[in-house]
Order: C-alpha cells, then structure tokens, then sequence
C-alpha cells in the first residue's frame, strides 16, 4: 500500500490504459482501488484478496460494479480456475507472490502482467527482476510510474 490508499494515481491510469478491452485479474485488491481502475476498462475483471478485513472494505468499494468479481483466499488457490487472463495485475503477496513463476500460468501468449511498488534504478541480487526481466517467456520492461516509483510491464510470449 501506498500512503494509505492501495493505488497511485499514476498507476491506476496505467492499469486503465493497459487493461482496457481485456478480461483481467487482480492478485491483491486491498481497497479496491486498483480494481476499480481496472474494471472501468476492462471488459470483465476478477480480483483475489487474502485479508479478510480488506476484503470486506473492497466489497463495500466494488459494490454495483457489474464486470467485477471479488474472491477471498490465496490466490494460488481461487484465481487458476478463472484463468486465463489477458491482463493481470500482480500486486500483493509481496515478494512471494512476485518471484512465483506459476503466477504466469494465469494467462496465454500475449497476456500483459503488471508489477508495481518498485524501487526505480536499482542494482543488486533482486528475485523479481530476475523473473520478470529475465525470463525468456516474457517481452518486458521496467517504467517509472513517479519519479521515485517503479512498475514492470510484461507480455507473455511463450
């Protein structure tokens, strides 16, 4: 989270725009607010929260949401039945969730995933940019979403 609210402005328009036309999936909706940027370009959205607290927050945010789906549980557990997607937006479970490589399991070729809360230019041993960077099933790139923040694009090519 960022601040206190679970999206950036920044990158809440980046979902938007990347999500838009696509049937998408959120791994850790906090607050909704990432979901509802998603959604309100998506043609259908499912998104997967841990926390019961912040689950029952989401559902209070999402509500009259017609092309959103919120689920409660592990992700691993309560999104693979979903899939596949054509956007997800990995975004909880910390660096757990991020260094998964079944993560990629929930799209096909040409599924764009989106990781933020990324410290920008940074050098040394790093397990999510070693997945996501490396990979050689995936195009990608990493952007600044501020000045001080980060995000990987990803689009699966194999």
């Amino acid at each position: 989270m960022t601040a206190g609210v679970s999206s950036l402005p920044e990158v809440q328009a980046l979902l938007r725009t990347l999500a838009a036309g696509r049937r998408a999936a959120e791994i850790g909706t906090a607050f909704g607010e990432g979901a509802l940027a998603i959604a309100s370009a998506a043609t259908g959205m499912v998104t997967v929260e841990l926390d019961p607290d912040r689950v029952q927050y989401a559902r209070a945010a999402l509500a009259g949401v017609g092309n959103v789906t919120l689920l409660e549980g592990d992700w691993r557990d309560v999104l693979p039945p979903y899939a596949p997607f054509d956007f997800v937006f990995v975004d909880g479970g910390g660096q757990e969730t991020k260094t998964d490589r079944s993560v990629l399991d929930l799209g096909r070729r040409g599924t764009i995933f989106v990781l933020d809360d990324l410290t920008p230019g940074y050098h040394g041993p790093d397990p999510v940019r070693d997945l996501w960077l490396g990979s050689e099933r995936l195009a990608s790139t990493e952007v600044l979403t501020t000045p001080s923040t980060a995000a990987i694009l990803a689009t699966l090519v194999s």
